[in-house]
C-alpha cells in the first residue's frame, strides 16, 4: 500500500499537505469517523481521496452539489482515478450499469446525492460494493442548524447498518457548534475526531462600505485594486446590468446565472479564469468547484441571508495566499431588503400547497405515481403559464424540499451519451446487413473506446465532421440504430430537474407542518440578524467577528480589516486604547463634559493619546456632543 505522501505526490505533483489535512487522512486510514471543518479553498476533496485510493475498494462520497460532482469526476478521471457519478437526468440503465460497475469494475469513487441513497437500485446494489470510506461532503445540510438543511441528509445513518465497520468523514467549510454537534450525533459517529481548521484568513482583508451608490464604490476598488475578481448580485437580471455598465467602464466583465445556457456558463467560466475577462459578475450559483487561486476582490454589491453563504463566497479570494479583498458595499435599503425577507422566505400553507397542485397538473403525475422520478424542469416556463413571479416558485419549492416530497436541481448539463447493445459478433453481422451505415458505424468505433461496456460521451458535431456528413445526419442516423436496438442514444440536456422524493399525494394530503415552517423562519431570520449586525457594527474587527461566529477565539486583531486600518493610524496599541476608551465610557455614564473636564478626571495623563481616542469614539458615534459642546455617550 502507497503512503498518504506518495498518493499525494503521483496525482496531485504536490511533495507535502497542507495544515490539518495530513491529520484527517491519518484519522480516517485508522478507522476513525471522522469530521473535518475547513475553510473554502483549505482542500477538503484530498482529505477522503487520498485515504480512498491508499485503500482497497471504492469511496462512496455523498454531496448535494451536482455541478460540484461532475467537476471532481471529471478531475480525478484527468488523473486516470476511475470515478463516476450519478446524477438526475440519467436513464435508469445508465444508472444500472455505473452501479454494476462499482461493484465488479474497480471503480475507486462514487458520487451520488443523499436522494439517490434511498432508490431501489441504488439500495440493491450498495450492500454488494467494496466499500472503504463514506464521505459526506456539504455536511452542514444534515444539520437544522445549518443554513442549508436538506432531509434525505438525516437519513444517511440508516445506510451505515449496510457497511457497519466502514468509517465515515463528513466535510464542511461552515459550521457553528450547534451544527458540529449535530452532524457527529445525527452520522452516529463512534470513536469520533474533529479536526478544525483557523477560520482565519491572514491575507484576506475584510471591508463594509455604507455607500449610496455602490457602482461608484465598486468602480473605484476595481481600479485601486489590479486583478481577477467576483461582484456577486442576488438576482439575474442584476448580473447583466451590473456587468454592461463595467464594461462601458472599460473594465472587461462577463455575467453568469444557472438560467443561461450550459455553453455560455462555460464559456464565460473559462473566460474569466483564463483571465479574458476580468471580472465575473454573478448569483451565488457561482463559485463551487471554480479553483482559481489568483482572486483579488470579491464584491457583495447585495447582503447575503446569512454570515456562512458570506464566508463561503468571500474565502473564494486570495487562496494563492496573495492579498486580497471581500467587501461588501451595502445602504440602508439591503438593510431593508433582507428584513423583508425574513417574512417572505417562507410562503403561506395554502401558496405552497396550489405550486404541488400546479407542479403535479404541469408535469402530468397521477396521485401515487412519481416516486423516485426526475423530470426535466422549465422554472420561467411553469411560472408564466401559472401567472407566478420565478421567486415565488423557488421558495414554494424550497418549502416543499425542506418538507422531502421533492428535491429541485440547478440547470444539469448532461452531454450526448451512447452505448453499443450488439456484442462484437452481432454487430459485425448487422454493417454486413447494413452496408450504407457500416462507414459510420465504424467512425463510431474508431472515435469512442469503451462504448461497449459503458455509456460514452459523444459530439455530434466531431462526429460529423469525421464521417463527412452534416450534424443533423449524425443525430438521425444514432435516432435510428437507436431504434433498432444496436445501441442506446441519450441526447444531450441542460435543463432543471424536479425529482419526486415520495409518490405525488392528493393535495389534501399534502402535510406541511406549520411549527416546521415557524422554526425555520426563525432561523433565517436569526441568521440574518446575524449579518446584519456584521455589516452594521463598525468598533470590532470583522475578522474577530467571524471567528467568533463560528465558534473560534480570536486573541488578537487582524490589522487588515476596515475597522482595524482605521484604528492603526492611532498608533496607539490594542491594549492602551482598550483601557483609555473603557475609562472614557465610566466618566462619561455619570456625566457629561467638555474635553479638558475629561482629560482631568482620566487615569491616564497622555493627552495626544486621549485626543485620538476620543476622535475615534466620536467618528465611529460612540461618542457625541451635547447642544452645549460637551462630550456624552451616544448609545
Amino acid at each position: 500500500m502507497s503512503s498518504p505522501l506518495q498518493i499525494l505526490n503521483q496525482y496531485w505533483g504536490h511533495s507535502k499537505f497542507r495544515p490539518l489535512q495530513e491529520d484527517i487522512i491519518n484519522s480516517v486510514l485508522a478507522g476513525n469517523d471522522t469530521l473535518a471543518l475547513m475553510p473554502t479553498g483549505g482542500g477538503k476533496s484530498i482529505c477522503f481521496q487520498v485515504p480512498a485510493l491508499a485503500k482497497e475498494g471504492i469511496c462512496v462520497v455523498i454531496s448535494p452539489l451536482i455541478a460540484l460532482m461532475k467537476d471532481q469526476v471529471e478531475q480525478l478521471k484527468s488523473k486516470n482515478i476511475r470515478a463516476a457519478s450519478i446524477v438526475s437526468g440519467m436513464s435508469k440503465k445508465e444508472v444500472d450499469i455505473i452501479l454494476d460497475n462499482c461493484v465488479y469494475g474497480n471503480y475507486k469513487f462514487l458520487y451520488v446525492s443523499p436522494e439517490r441513497l434511498e432508490s431501489e437500485l441504488f439500495l440493491a446494489r450498495f450492500p454488494k460494493m467494496p466499500v472503504n470510506l463514506l464521505a459526506v461532503d456539504e455536511a452542514h445540510c444534515i444539520s437544522q442548524w445549518g443554513y442549508d438543511f436538506r432531509p434525505p441528509y438525516q437519513r444517511i445513518a440508516t445506510i451505515r447498518e449496510l457497511i457497519p465497520n466502514i468509517p465515515v468523514i463528513a466535510l464542511t467549510a461552515t459550521a457553528t457548534k450547534e451544527v458540529k454537534n449535530d452532524i457527529c450525533e445525527k452520522l452516529n459517529f463512534k470513536n469520533h475526531k474533529i479536526f478544525v481548521k483557523s477560520f482565519a484568513r491572514e491575507n484576506l482583508s475584510y471591508v463594509v462600505l455604507n455607500e449610496e451608490d455602490k457602482n461608484s464604490t465598486m468602480l473605484r476598488i476595481l481600479r485601486n485594486v489590479a486583478g481577477s475578481s467576483i461582484v456577486y448580485v442576488r438576482n439575474r437580471r442584476k448580473t447583466q446590468e451590473v456587468s454592461d455598465w463595467l464594461n462601458k467602464q472599460n473594465i472587461k466583465a462577463g455575467y453568469y446565472h444557472a438560467g443561461l445556457p450550459n455553453n455560455v456558463r462555460s464559456e464565460r467560466q473559462d473566460q474569466w479564469k483564463k483571465g479574458t475577462l476580468r471580472v465575473i459578475v454573478a448569483t451565488n450559483a457561482f463559485g463551487m468547484g471554480i479553483d482559481k487561486a489568483d482572486v483579488r476582490n470579491v464584491i457583495h454589491l447585495d447582503l447575503p441571508d446569512n454570515i456562512e453563504s458570506y464566508y463561503q463566497e468571500a474565502g473564494r479570494g486570495g487562496r494563492d495566499e496573495k492579498q486580497a479583498y471581500a467587501v461588501i458595499i451595502y445602504n440602508n435599503h439591503d438593510i431593508l431588503a433582507l428584513n423583508e425577507r425574513k417574512e417572505e422566505q417562507f410562503p403561506k400553507i395554502e401558496e405552497i400547497k396550489s405550486t404541488y397542485q400546479s407542479l403535479a397538473n404541469y408535469l402530468q403525475i397521477a396521485v401515487n405515481a412519481g416516486e423516485g422520478m426526475s423530470y426535466e424542469f422549465d422554472l420561467v416556463s411553469f411560472a408564466t403559464h401559472y401567472k407566478l413571479h420565478v421567486l415565488q416558485v423557488l421558495k414554494r419549492l424550497k418549502v416543499l424540499e425542506l418538507e422531502d416530497y421533492l428535491t429541485a436541481s440547478e440547470s444539469i448539463y448532461l452531454p450526448s451519451r451512447i452505448r453499443m447493445l450488439l456484442h462484437h459478433m452481432d454487430l459485425y453481422k448487422f454493417q454486413v446487413e447494413q452496408p450504407s451505415i457500416d462507414h459510420f458505424i465504424k467512425t463510431i468505433l474508431r472515435s469512442y473506446g469503451g462504448v461497449f461496456d459503458d455509456y460514452v460521451n459523444i459530439h455530434e458535431q466531431d462526429l460529423a465532421t469525421k464521417a463527412s456528413i452534416d450534424r443533423e445526419q449524425v443525430i438521425k442516423l444514432l435516432q435510428q440504430l437507436d431504434k433498432a436496438l444496436v445501441l442506446n442514444y441519450l441526447p444531450q440536456t441542460d435543463q432543471p430537474r424536479i425529482t419526486f422524493n415520495r409518490a405525488r399525494v392528493d393535495v389534501s394530503e399534502l402535510k406541511i407542518n406549520p411549527e416546521h415552517l415557524q422554526e425555520r423562519k426563525k432561523r433565517f431570520a436569526q441568521k440574518a440578524d446575524s449579518l446584519i449586525r456584521y455589516a452594521t457594527d463598525n468598533y470590532h474587527c470583522r475578522s474577530m467577528m467571524l471567528l467568533e461566529y463560528f465558534g473560534e477565539n480570536a486573541e488578537q486583531r487582524c490589522g487588515t480589516c476596515d475597522y482595524c486600518r482605521q484604528r492603526n493610524k492611532l498608533e496607539i496599541n490594542d491594549m492602551e486604547f482598550e483601557t483609555l476608551s473603557k475609562s472614557i465610557y465610566e466618566v462619561l455614564q455619570k456625566t457629561s463634559l467638555d474635553l479638558s473636564a475629561l482629560i482631568e478626571k482620566l487615569p491616564v495623563r497622555n493627552e495626544d493619546k486621549i485626543l485620538k481616542v476620543v476622535q475615534w469614539l466620536l467618528d465611529n458615534g460612540d461618542l457625541t456632543y451635547t447642544t452645549d459642546e460637551k462630550l456624552k455617550l451616544a448609545k
